[in-house]
Protein backbone atom coordinates (compact mmCIF):
# COMPACT_ATOMS: atom_id res chain seq x y z
CA UNK A 1 0.00 0.00 0.00
CA UNK A 2 1.27 3.51 -0.69
CA UNK A 3 2.46 5.54 2.50
CA UNK A 4 1.10 8.95 2.89
CA UNK A 5 3.75 10.89 2.07
CA UNK A 6 3.65 9.01 -1.67
CA UNK A 7 0.16 9.61 -1.42
CA UNK A 8 0.26 13.51 -1.34
CA UNK A 9 3.45 13.68 -3.19
CA UNK A 10 1.63 11.52 -6.43
CA UNK A 11 -0.84 13.91 -6.20
CA UNK A 12 0.49 17.15 -6.66
CA UNK A 13 2.26 15.79 -9.27
CA UNK A 14 -0.19 15.31 -10.94
CA UNK A 15 -1.91 18.44 -10.53
CA UNK A 16 1.01 20.42 -11.56
CA UNK A 17 1.43 18.51 -14.83
CA UNK A 18 0.69 20.22 -18.37
CA UNK A 19 -2.15 18.04 -19.04
CA UNK A 20 -4.11 18.97 -15.80
CA UNK A 21 -3.20 22.78 -15.92
CA UNK A 22 -5.05 22.66 -19.60
CA UNK A 23 -8.07 20.59 -18.64
CA UNK A 24 -8.55 23.08 -15.65
CA UNK A 25 -8.50 25.87 -18.32
CA UNK A 26 -10.83 23.97 -20.17
CA UNK A 27 -13.25 23.52 -17.08
CA UNK A 28 -12.99 27.59 -16.68
CA UNK A 29 -14.29 28.28 -20.27
CA UNK A 30 -17.14 25.27 -20.39
CA UNK A 31 -18.48 27.54 -17.25
CA UNK A 32 -17.87 30.99 -18.99
CA UNK A 33 -14.83 31.86 -16.91
CA UNK A 34 -12.36 33.19 -20.05
CA UNK A 35 -9.30 34.95 -20.07
CA UNK A 36 -10.52 38.09 -21.11
CA UNK A 37 -12.05 38.51 -17.22
CA UNK A 38 -8.77 39.08 -16.01
CA UNK A 39 -7.81 41.47 -18.31
CA UNK A 40 -6.54 44.79 -17.17
CA UNK A 41 -5.52 48.45 -18.07
CA UNK A 42 -1.90 50.30 -17.90
CA UNK A 43 -0.51 53.30 -18.46
CA UNK A 44 2.59 54.77 -18.63
CA UNK A 45 2.99 58.05 -16.87
CA UNK A 46 5.61 60.88 -17.59
CA UNK A 47 8.30 59.56 -15.63
CA UNK A 48 7.77 55.93 -17.37
CA UNK A 49 6.36 54.23 -14.17
CA UNK A 50 3.16 51.83 -15.46
CA UNK A 51 -0.01 52.08 -13.41
CA UNK A 52 -3.18 50.73 -13.84
CA UNK A 53 -6.03 52.51 -15.40
CA UNK A 54 -9.33 52.67 -13.12
CA UNK A 55 -10.69 55.53 -15.46
CA UNK A 56 -11.49 53.49 -18.79
CA UNK A 57 -14.25 51.02 -19.45
CA UNK A 58 -12.84 47.19 -18.97
CA UNK A 59 -15.77 44.82 -19.96
CA UNK A 60 -15.48 41.65 -19.48
CA UNK A 61 -18.12 39.69 -21.82
CA UNK A 62 -17.35 36.04 -22.62
CA UNK A 63 -19.86 34.01 -24.79
CA UNK A 64 -19.71 30.25 -23.72
CA UNK A 65 -19.17 28.98 -27.19
CA UNK A 66 -16.59 26.06 -25.76
CA UNK A 67 -19.64 24.72 -23.72
CA UNK A 68 -22.17 24.87 -26.90
CA UNK A 69 -19.31 22.85 -28.93
CA UNK A 70 -19.21 20.04 -25.96
CA UNK A 71 -23.02 19.93 -25.29
CA UNK A 72 -23.89 19.49 -28.76
CA UNK A 73 -21.40 16.64 -29.43
CA UNK A 74 -22.67 14.89 -25.96
CA UNK A 75 -26.41 15.34 -27.05
CA UNK A 76 -26.14 14.59 -30.66
CA UNK A 77 -23.57 11.31 -29.78
CA UNK A 78 -26.15 10.07 -27.41
CA UNK A 79 -29.27 11.42 -29.27
CA UNK A 80 -30.36 8.11 -30.01
CA UNK A 81 -33.05 6.79 -27.10
CA UNK A 82 -33.21 3.49 -28.51
CA UNK A 83 -31.17 0.48 -26.79
CA UNK A 84 -27.17 0.83 -27.64
CA UNK A 85 -26.29 -2.16 -26.44
CA UNK A 86 -27.41 -5.19 -28.27
CA UNK A 87 -27.38 -8.60 -28.55
CA UNK A 88 -29.70 -11.61 -31.06
CA UNK A 89 -29.73 -13.68 -28.01
CA UNK A 90 -33.08 -12.59 -26.92
CA UNK A 91 -32.11 -13.56 -23.07
CA UNK A 92 -28.81 -11.80 -23.14
CA UNK A 93 -30.66 -8.57 -24.37
CA UNK A 94 -32.51 -8.73 -21.22
CA UNK A 95 -29.57 -9.04 -18.99
CA UNK A 96 -27.70 -6.32 -21.17
CA UNK A 97 -30.93 -3.57 -20.97
CA UNK A 98 -31.30 -4.00 -16.97
CA UNK A 99 -27.44 -3.19 -16.88
CA UNK A 100 -27.27 -0.17 -19.95
CA UNK A 101 -30.37 0.49 -21.90
CA UNK A 102 -32.88 1.07 -19.48
CA UNK A 103 -30.78 1.94 -16.75
CA UNK A 104 -31.37 5.35 -16.56
CA UNK A 105 -28.62 5.99 -14.05
CA UNK A 106 -26.01 4.74 -16.62
CA UNK A 107 -27.66 6.99 -19.33
CA UNK A 108 -26.96 9.71 -17.04
CA UNK A 109 -23.31 8.86 -15.56
CA UNK A 110 -22.92 8.23 -19.48
CA UNK A 111 -23.66 11.87 -20.53
CA UNK A 112 -21.38 13.24 -18.51
CA UNK A 113 -18.78 11.33 -19.55
CA UNK A 114 -19.10 12.16 -22.93
CA UNK A 115 -18.84 16.03 -21.36
CA UNK A 116 -16.16 15.61 -19.00
CA UNK A 117 -13.82 13.86 -21.61
CA UNK A 118 -13.82 16.07 -24.17
CA UNK A 119 -13.16 18.95 -21.57
CA UNK A 120 -10.92 17.53 -19.93
CA UNK A 121 -8.77 15.36 -22.60
CA UNK A 122 -10.32 11.85 -20.97
CA UNK A 123 -12.86 10.71 -18.57
CA UNK A 124 -13.43 7.78 -16.29
CA UNK A 125 -16.10 5.19 -15.12
CA UNK A 126 -15.38 3.14 -12.05
CA UNK A 127 -17.93 0.14 -11.28
CA UNK A 128 -19.30 -0.58 -7.60
CA UNK A 129 -21.83 -2.42 -6.77
CA UNK A 130 -25.50 -1.18 -5.66
CA UNK A 131 -27.25 -2.71 -2.66
CA UNK A 132 -29.24 -5.08 -4.78
CA UNK A 133 -25.27 -6.76 -5.47
CA UNK A 134 -25.06 -5.82 -9.27
CA UNK A 135 -22.84 -3.92 -10.66
CA UNK A 136 -23.23 -0.37 -11.45
CA UNK A 137 -20.93 2.78 -12.72
CA UNK A 138 -20.35 6.12 -12.44
CA UNK A 139 -18.78 8.78 -13.54
CA UNK A 140 -15.26 10.27 -12.05
CA UNK A 141 -13.84 13.47 -13.13
CA UNK A 142 -10.64 13.44 -14.60
CA UNK A 143 -9.25 16.11 -12.66
CA UNK A 144 -9.19 13.76 -9.80
CA UNK A 145 -8.56 10.82 -10.96
CA UNK A 146 -4.20 9.67 -10.55
CA UNK A 147 -3.01 6.54 -12.33
CA UNK A 148 0.00 5.21 -10.66
CA UNK A 149 2.29 3.09 -12.38
CA UNK A 150 4.42 0.20 -11.09
CA UNK A 151 6.89 1.91 -11.74
CA UNK A 152 6.12 4.97 -9.85
CA UNK A 153 5.41 2.58 -6.52
CA UNK A 154 7.95 1.48 -3.99
CA UNK A 155 6.15 -1.89 -3.92
CA UNK A 156 6.14 -2.35 -7.13
CA UNK A 157 1.99 -2.19 -7.37
CA UNK A 158 -0.29 -0.41 -10.02
CA UNK A 159 -2.76 1.98 -7.94
CA UNK A 160 -5.43 4.81 -8.91
CA UNK A 161 -5.58 7.56 -6.55
CA UNK A 162 -9.21 9.17 -6.67
CA UNK A 163 -9.98 12.41 -5.20
CA UNK A 164 -12.62 14.99 -4.42
CA UNK A 165 -13.33 17.93 -2.64
CA UNK A 166 -16.46 16.36 -0.65
CA UNK A 167 -17.66 20.23 0.72
CA UNK A 168 -16.70 23.52 2.37
CA UNK A 169 -15.79 23.72 6.22
CA UNK A 170 -15.19 26.27 8.83
CA UNK A 171 -13.18 29.01 7.24
CA UNK A 172 -13.83 28.61 3.97
CA UNK A 173 -11.55 25.57 4.02
CA UNK A 174 -11.92 22.38 1.41
CA UNK A 175 -12.61 19.11 2.62
CA UNK A 176 -11.31 16.32 0.30
CA UNK A 177 -11.89 12.66 0.38
CA UNK A 178 -8.78 10.42 -0.74
CA UNK A 179 -9.49 7.14 -2.69
CA UNK A 180 -6.37 4.98 -3.12
CA UNK A 181 -7.80 1.78 -5.24
CA UNK A 182 -5.12 -1.70 -6.40
CA UNK A 183 -6.93 -4.63 -7.52
CA UNK A 184 -7.95 -6.11 -4.56
CA UNK A 185 -9.00 -3.05 -2.03
CA UNK A 186 -9.77 0.68 -1.63
CA UNK A 187 -8.68 2.59 1.12
CA UNK A 188 -10.04 5.82 2.45
CA UNK A 189 -8.31 9.27 3.55
CA UNK A 190 -9.61 12.60 4.08
CA UNK A 191 -7.43 16.27 3.48
CA UNK A 192 -8.19 19.52 4.96
CA UNK A 193 -6.74 22.10 2.36
CA UNK A 194 -3.29 20.95 1.52
CA UNK A 195 -3.01 19.92 4.91
CA UNK A 196 -1.59 16.55 6.06
CA UNK A 197 -3.08 13.63 4.64
CA UNK A 198 -4.86 11.14 7.35
CA UNK A 199 -7.01 8.15 7.56
CA UNK A 200 -10.75 8.64 7.10
CA UNK A 201 -11.61 7.52 10.90
CA UNK A 202 -15.87 7.79 8.91
CA UNK A 203 -14.73 4.48 6.81
CA UNK A 204 -15.22 1.17 8.61
CA UNK A 205 -13.57 -1.34 7.58
CA UNK A 206 -10.87 1.20 5.97
CA UNK A 207 -9.43 -0.39 3.93
CA UNK A 208 -11.73 -2.78 2.55
CA UNK A 209 -12.72 -4.84 -0.80
CA UNK A 210 -13.80 -3.17 -3.52
CA UNK A 211 -17.52 -3.77 -2.59
CA UNK A 212 -19.72 -4.29 0.25
CA UNK A 213 -23.51 -5.26 -0.30
CA UNK A 214 -26.42 -7.12 1.41
CA UNK A 215 -28.64 -9.75 -0.86
CA UNK A 216 -32.40 -9.13 -0.42
CA UNK A 217 -33.64 -11.03 2.53
CA UNK A 218 -30.30 -11.72 4.21
CA UNK A 219 -28.78 -9.75 6.62
CA UNK A 220 -25.12 -11.04 5.82
CA UNK A 221 -22.53 -8.09 4.61
CA UNK A 222 -21.00 -9.92 0.95
CA UNK A 223 -17.82 -8.61 0.40
CA UNK A 224 -16.05 -8.73 -3.43
CA UNK A 225 -13.16 -7.27 -5.18
CA UNK A 226 -13.16 -7.20 -9.35
CA UNK A 227 -9.43 -8.76 -9.50
CA UNK A 228 -8.41 -5.60 -11.25
CA UNK A 229 -8.44 -2.17 -10.81
CA UNK A 230 -12.31 -1.34 -11.91
CA UNK A 231 -11.66 2.20 -13.52
CA UNK A 232 -12.01 2.65 -17.64
CA UNK A 233 -10.65 5.50 -19.75
CA UNK A 234 -12.02 7.01 -21.99
CA UNK A 235 -9.85 9.07 -24.83
CA UNK A 236 -10.77 11.98 -25.87
CA UNK A 237 -8.13 11.95 -28.49
CA UNK A 238 -4.75 10.49 -29.55
CA UNK A 239 -2.75 13.36 -26.72
CA UNK A 240 -5.89 12.95 -24.36
CA UNK A 241 -6.05 16.85 -24.49
CA UNK A 242 -8.98 19.26 -24.12
CA UNK A 243 -11.12 20.06 -27.02
CA UNK A 244 -10.44 23.65 -25.47
CA UNK A 245 -6.98 23.63 -27.91
CA UNK A 246 -8.60 23.62 -31.33
CA UNK A 247 -10.56 26.67 -30.50
CA UNK A 248 -9.45 28.68 -27.65
CA UNK A 249 -7.41 31.30 -29.82
CA UNK A 250 -10.47 32.10 -31.54
CA UNK A 251 -12.94 32.23 -28.68
CA UNK A 252 -9.85 34.75 -26.97
CA UNK A 253 -9.78 36.80 -29.90
CA UNK A 254 -13.48 37.14 -30.11
CA UNK A 255 -13.93 37.99 -26.44
CA UNK A 256 -11.40 41.03 -27.48
CA UNK A 257 -13.12 42.25 -30.42
CA UNK A 258 -16.43 41.59 -28.73
CA UNK A 259 -15.44 43.57 -25.16
CA UNK A 260 -12.93 46.35 -26.95
CA UNK A 261 -16.32 47.21 -28.86
CA UNK A 262 -18.52 48.16 -25.80
CA UNK A 263 -15.45 49.63 -24.24
CA UNK A 264 -14.97 51.68 -27.30
CA UNK A 265 -18.82 53.21 -26.93
CA UNK A 266 -18.42 53.24 -23.31
CA UNK A 267 -15.37 55.67 -23.33
CA UNK A 268 -16.93 57.68 -26.46
CA UNK A 269 -20.32 57.88 -24.55
CA UNK A 270 -19.53 61.82 -24.64
CA UNK A 271 -18.12 64.20 -27.08
CA UNK A 272 -15.64 66.39 -26.96
CA UNK A 273 -15.55 69.59 -26.40
CA UNK A 274 -13.00 72.03 -27.72
CA UNK A 275 -13.15 75.47 -26.30
CA UNK A 276 -11.09 77.79 -28.47
CA UNK A 277 -9.28 81.33 -26.88
CA UNK A 278 -9.98 80.25 -23.20
CA UNK A 279 -8.41 82.48 -20.90
CA UNK A 280 -9.73 81.61 -17.86
CA UNK A 281 -8.54 79.48 -14.66
CA UNK A 282 -11.78 77.29 -14.31
CA UNK A 283 -12.71 74.87 -17.16
CA UNK A 284 -15.06 72.71 -14.76
CA UNK A 285 -17.62 76.22 -14.58
CA UNK A 286 -17.67 76.23 -18.29
CA UNK A 287 -18.42 72.37 -18.48
CA UNK A 288 -21.21 73.16 -15.54
CA UNK A 289 -22.51 75.49 -17.67
CA UNK A 290 -22.95 73.94 -20.57
CA UNK A 291 -24.83 70.94 -19.24
CA UNK A 292 -26.72 72.58 -16.62
CA UNK A 293 -27.97 75.86 -18.71
CA UNK A 294 -27.18 74.56 -22.33
CA UNK A 295 -24.88 77.48 -23.66
CA UNK A 296 -21.60 79.19 -21.77
CA UNK A 297 -19.62 82.49 -22.74
CA UNK A 298 -16.50 83.26 -24.20
CA UNK A 299 -13.80 85.59 -22.98
CA UNK A 300 -12.85 86.80 -26.06
CA UNK A 301 -14.44 87.69 -29.48
CA UNK A 302 -12.53 85.49 -31.52
CA UNK A 303 -13.16 82.46 -28.77
CA UNK A 304 -15.22 79.49 -30.16
CA UNK A 305 -16.58 76.11 -29.14
CA UNK A 306 -16.46 72.94 -31.09
CA UNK A 307 -18.12 69.57 -30.64
CA UNK A 308 -16.20 66.77 -31.90
CA UNK A 309 -17.34 62.70 -31.89
CA UNK A 310 -14.96 60.23 -32.68
CA UNK A 311 -15.95 57.15 -35.04
CA UNK A 312 -15.69 53.67 -33.63
CA UNK A 313 -14.63 50.96 -35.83
CA UNK A 314 -17.67 48.97 -35.57
CA UNK A 315 -18.17 47.59 -39.14
CA UNK A 316 -13.91 46.34 -38.67
CA UNK A 317 -15.17 45.11 -34.86
CA UNK A 318 -18.23 43.08 -36.16
CA UNK A 319 -16.53 41.75 -39.38
CA UNK A 320 -13.78 40.12 -37.38
CA UNK A 321 -16.31 39.05 -34.72
CA UNK A 322 -18.34 36.92 -37.57
CA UNK A 323 -14.46 35.57 -38.84
CA UNK A 324 -14.07 34.10 -35.41
CA UNK A 325 -17.26 32.81 -35.07
CA UNK A 326 -17.01 31.31 -38.31
CA UNK A 327 -13.82 29.56 -37.16
CA UNK A 328 -14.71 28.37 -33.54
CA UNK A 329 -17.87 26.56 -35.35
CA UNK A 330 -15.50 25.09 -38.07
CA UNK A 331 -12.46 24.65 -36.46
CA UNK A 332 -14.75 22.98 -32.94
CA UNK A 333 -16.77 20.90 -35.32
CA UNK A 334 -19.99 22.13 -34.15
CA UNK A 335 -23.22 23.57 -35.96
CA UNK A 336 -23.84 27.16 -36.11
CA UNK A 337 -27.83 27.17 -35.61
CA UNK A 338 -28.16 31.15 -36.40
CA UNK A 339 -26.36 30.66 -39.91
CA UNK A 340 -28.94 28.25 -41.26
CA UNK A 341 -31.28 31.21 -40.88
CA UNK A 342 -29.21 32.95 -43.70
CA UNK A 343 -29.31 30.10 -45.81
CA UNK A 344 -30.79 29.68 -48.91
CA UNK A 345 -30.57 26.25 -49.33
CA UNK A 346 -33.84 23.97 -48.38
CA UNK A 347 -34.33 23.76 -44.72
CA UNK A 348 -33.34 19.48 -45.01
CA UNK A 349 -30.32 20.50 -47.41
CA UNK A 350 -29.07 23.48 -44.91
CA UNK A 351 -29.19 21.04 -41.88
CA UNK A 352 -27.63 18.57 -43.28
CA UNK A 353 -24.92 20.59 -44.67
CA UNK A 354 -24.72 22.34 -40.76
CA UNK A 355 -24.57 18.91 -39.26
CA UNK A 356 -21.88 17.49 -41.65
CA UNK A 357 -18.30 18.62 -39.18
CA UNK A 358 -20.59 17.39 -36.01
CA UNK A 359 -21.50 14.41 -37.80
CA UNK A 360 -17.79 13.90 -38.49
CA UNK A 361 -16.63 14.25 -35.53
CA UNK A 362 -19.45 12.32 -33.23
CA UNK A 363 -18.16 9.12 -36.45
CA UNK A 364 -14.28 9.20 -34.85
CA UNK A 365 -15.54 9.58 -31.00
CA UNK A 366 -17.61 6.57 -31.50
CA UNK A 367 -14.85 4.20 -32.13
CA UNK A 368 -13.20 5.30 -28.87
CA UNK A 369 -16.94 5.30 -27.07
CA UNK A 370 -17.20 1.57 -28.77
CA UNK A 371 -14.07 0.79 -27.40
CA UNK A 372 -14.94 1.86 -23.75
CA UNK A 373 -17.98 0.15 -23.78
CA UNK A 374 -15.92 -3.27 -24.33
CA UNK A 375 -14.06 -2.29 -21.28
CA UNK A 376 -17.56 -1.94 -19.08
CA UNK A 377 -18.77 -5.20 -20.98
CA UNK A 378 -16.15 -7.59 -19.91
CA UNK A 379 -17.66 -6.73 -16.10
CA UNK A 380 -21.07 -7.18 -16.83
CA UNK A 381 -20.94 -10.15 -18.94
CA UNK A 382 -18.85 -12.23 -16.14
CA UNK A 383 -21.29 -11.28 -13.64
CA UNK A 384 -23.75 -12.00 -15.59
CA UNK A 385 -22.43 -15.62 -16.38
CA UNK A 386 -21.08 -16.30 -12.70
CA UNK A 387 -24.85 -15.48 -11.70
CA UNK A 388 -26.77 -17.64 -14.22
CA UNK A 389 -24.33 -19.98 -15.02
CA UNK A 390 -24.16 -18.95 -18.64
CA UNK A 391 -21.07 -18.34 -21.15
CA UNK A 392 -21.90 -15.20 -23.12
CA UNK A 393 -18.78 -13.75 -24.75
CA UNK A 394 -18.27 -10.65 -26.29
CA UNK A 395 -18.88 -11.67 -29.79
CA UNK A 396 -22.57 -11.99 -28.88
CA UNK A 397 -22.83 -7.89 -28.14
CA UNK A 398 -22.57 -5.09 -30.86
CA UNK A 399 -23.46 -1.17 -30.51
CA UNK A 400 -25.78 1.06 -32.40
CA UNK A 401 -25.24 4.36 -31.65
CA UNK A 402 -27.16 5.64 -34.33
CA UNK A 403 -27.49 9.56 -34.30
CA UNK A 404 -30.66 11.33 -35.26
CA UNK A 405 -30.33 14.94 -36.53
CA UNK A 406 -33.04 18.27 -36.81
CA UNK A 407 -35.17 17.25 -39.93
CA UNK A 408 -37.76 19.47 -41.38
CA UNK A 409 -41.06 17.90 -40.94
CA UNK A 410 -42.71 19.49 -43.90
CA UNK A 411 -40.04 19.09 -46.39
CA UNK A 412 -40.03 15.39 -45.30
CA UNK A 413 -43.52 15.04 -45.35
CA UNK A 414 -43.39 16.58 -49.08
CA UNK A 415 -40.74 14.32 -50.36
CA UNK A 416 -42.88 11.06 -48.59
CA UNK A 417 -45.95 12.39 -50.87
CA UNK A 418 -44.06 12.23 -54.17
CA UNK A 419 -42.73 9.00 -53.81
CA UNK A 420 -45.90 7.41 -52.74
CA UNK A 421 -47.30 9.39 -56.01
CA UNK A 422 -44.94 8.10 -58.05
CA UNK A 423 -45.29 4.53 -56.70
CA UNK A 424 -49.14 4.71 -57.89
CA UNK A 425 -48.53 5.66 -60.95
CA UNK A 426 -45.89 3.24 -61.47
CA UNK A 427 -48.74 0.27 -60.51
CA UNK A 428 -51.26 1.64 -62.18
CA UNK A 429 -49.15 1.24 -65.20
CA UNK A 430 -48.69 -1.97 -64.23
CA UNK A 431 -52.47 -2.99 -64.65
CA UNK A 432 -52.89 -1.57 -66.97
CA UNK A 433 -51.00 -3.49 -69.00
CA UNK A 434 -52.01 -6.56 -66.97
CA UNK A 435 -53.89 -8.34 -69.80
CA UNK A 436 -50.55 -8.65 -71.31
CA UNK A 437 -48.81 -10.41 -68.17
CA UNK A 438 -49.57 -13.37 -65.98
CA UNK A 439 -50.43 -12.45 -62.73
CA UNK A 440 -47.51 -13.90 -60.95
CA UNK A 441 -45.46 -11.88 -62.85
CA UNK A 442 -47.63 -8.72 -62.28
CA UNK A 443 -47.90 -9.20 -58.41
CA UNK A 444 -43.79 -9.51 -58.86
CA UNK A 445 -43.41 -6.17 -60.35
CA UNK A 446 -46.45 -4.86 -57.95
CA UNK A 447 -43.76 -6.04 -55.05
CA UNK A 448 -40.75 -4.34 -56.05
CA UNK A 449 -42.86 -0.86 -56.26
CA UNK A 450 -43.83 -1.33 -52.91
CA UNK A 451 -40.65 -3.09 -51.10
CA UNK A 452 -42.46 -6.29 -50.64
CA UNK A 453 -40.58 -9.53 -50.72
CA UNK A 454 -42.88 -11.47 -53.00
CA UNK A 455 -41.59 -14.74 -51.58
CA UNK A 456 -43.18 -14.30 -48.35
CA UNK A 457 -46.76 -13.41 -49.92
CA UNK A 458 -47.41 -15.17 -52.76
CA UNK A 459 -48.66 -17.79 -50.66
CA UNK A 460 -51.66 -15.77 -49.23
CA UNK A 461 -52.67 -14.86 -51.88
CA UNK A 462 -55.50 -16.37 -54.19
CA UNK A 463 -54.76 -18.74 -56.68
CA UNK A 464 -57.03 -18.39 -60.05
CA UNK A 465 -58.41 -21.95 -61.43
CA UNK A 466 -58.39 -20.58 -65.09
CA UNK A 467 -56.26 -17.68 -66.79
CA UNK A 468 -59.61 -15.82 -67.23
CA UNK A 469 -58.73 -14.64 -63.53
CA UNK A 470 -55.91 -13.31 -64.83
CA UNK A 471 -57.30 -9.91 -65.31
CA UNK A 472 -56.08 -6.51 -63.44
CA UNK A 473 -59.14 -6.88 -61.34
CA UNK A 474 -58.16 -10.11 -59.69
CA UNK A 475 -54.66 -8.49 -58.68
CA UNK A 476 -56.37 -4.65 -57.06
CA UNK A 477 -58.52 -7.84 -55.13
CA UNK A 478 -55.21 -9.57 -54.09
CA UNK A 479 -53.57 -6.12 -53.22
CA UNK A 480 -56.18 -5.48 -50.72
CA UNK A 481 -54.71 -5.15 -47.16
CA UNK A 482 -51.15 -5.69 -48.73
CA UNK A 483 -50.53 -2.03 -49.40
CA UNK A 484 -48.70 -0.53 -46.54
CA UNK A 485 -50.92 2.28 -44.65
CA UNK A 486 -48.54 4.84 -45.49
CA UNK A 487 -48.91 4.35 -48.58
CA UNK A 488 -52.49 4.59 -48.81
CA UNK A 489 -52.71 7.40 -46.46
CA UNK A 490 -49.74 9.34 -48.93
CA UNK A 491 -52.37 8.80 -51.84
CA UNK A 492 -50.97 5.35 -53.00
CA UNK A 493 -54.28 3.80 -52.85
CA UNK A 494 -54.93 1.87 -55.76
CA UNK A 495 -58.62 2.84 -56.88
Amino acid sequence: MLTLQEIKSLIESDYNSDKKRFARIGRRYYDGDHDIKKSRIFFIDKDGKVHEDHTKSNVQICRPFFAELVDQSAQHQLSNKEAFVKSDDTKLQEYLDVYFNDNEDFRAELHELMVGHEIDGDGYFYAYKRKDGRTDFMYAESGGVVEVRKTETDDGCEYVIYWYVDRIGKDNKKIKRIQVWDDKQVAFFSQVDDGAIVPDETEKPNPRPHSLYKKDGDDATYFEDYGKIPFFRMDNNRRRISSLKRVKDHIDDYDLMNCGLSNNIQDAAEVLVVVRGFEGDDLDEIMQNMRAKKHIGTPTPDSNVEYRTIDIPVEARKAKMEIDEKNIYCDGRGVNVDALKDSNATVSVAITTAYFRLDLKCEEKETRLKQFMRKLLDVVLEEINRENETDYQQGDVYFDFSRESITNALEVAQIELTEAQKRQTEITTILNIGEKLDNEAMMQLICEQLDIDYEEIKDKLPQPEDDALYAPAAARSALDGIIPEDDEAAGGMIE
